[in-house]
């Protein structure tokens, strides 16, 4: 073998001439040692990369080292939390099951990795697609006069196209009436000032490729209570004060005087 080696060094020396052969063995020497040629797959791709999946199923995930000259151990990872593996489940390959997938799960990451050189990785991220889910406090009874908001909180993947709807028929948004603000996770109905004849159903509609979802909101709106006269009840008080003060003052000389007793003969 050595005899091999130091015959292909003289063939390259004499072919390449001493300036280059010296090149290239710099170049060789220079290579960085030690480094694992072991690559990891999941589901067979070497990228990371987005699973589309519905809810309610379940995700399998498998991971496999290629090109390895000894036993790897494997690690997982759901976001930045380490996977607890079965003994079994960890040398050269290793998979993890997600059941049933949920929309909690959705934009989820998974990563394997080597666990003697954790760059050697690949990341799975999980695509949720559902329906739309609502919720919101459904009930509000308000006073004429004040302010309200109706508050549908919306989640939905793919993103449902959201409107309002009141007795059944579509709301005909009012300017300066009406305000809309819709986020990713809600869409909100303000009133400012309601009347009477805001009273009635107001119906959150979500529609998406998956499904078309629908919450009722009941909005009562009772008569105005008349409020406390606060400063006719201050202005009475003083004149009350003013005048026990002024009765008082008027009769501090009877009040004030000490009555005389007559001594008792004995």
């Amino acid at each position: 073998m050595q005899r091999r080696s130091l015959h292909s060094l003289r063939m390259v020396w004499k072919i390449m001439g001493p300036l280059q052969a010296c090149k290239l063995l710099l170049v060789i020497v220079s290579l960085p040692q030690g480094r694992t040629s072991s690559v990891v797959t999941v589901n067979g791709r070497t990228e990371n990369y987005v699973l589309d999946t519905p809810s309610g199923v379940q995700a399998s995930l498998e991971c496999a080292v290629q090109n390895h000259t000894r036993d790897e151990e494997l690690l997982w990872y759901r976001e930045d939390g380490i996977v607890d593996l079965r003994t079994g489940n960890k040398i050269n390959t290793s998979s993890v099951c997600v059941s049933p997938i949920s929309e909690e799960d959705d934009g989820v990451r998974f990563t394997c990795k080597l666990r003697r050189d954790q760059t050697v990785s690949v990341s799975v991220v999980l695509n949720v697609t559902f329906p739309p889910l609502l919720s919101g406090d459904n009930f509000q009874t308000i006073e004429e006069d004040s302010d309200v908001s109706l508050v549908c909180n919306v989640k939905a993947n793919p993103q449902a196209q959201m409107e309002w709807r009141k007795d059944n028929d579509i709301l005909v948004l009012e300017k300066g009436r009406h305000q809309i603000q819709e986020t990713k996770e809600s869409f909100r109905l303000s009133i400012p000032k309601v009347k009477k004849s805001d009273n009635g159903t107001y119906s959150c509609v979500a529609s998406s490729a998956l499904k078309v979802e629908t919450m009722d909101f009941y909005l009562v709106v009772t008569d105005k209570v008349p409020g406390v006269p606060v400063e006719a009840i201050i202005a009475a008080c003083v004149v009350v004060f003013l005048t026990l003060a002024f009765g008082l003052f008027a009769r501090r000389k009877r009040i004030m005087k000490v009555p005389k007793y007559s001594k008792l003969l004995g």
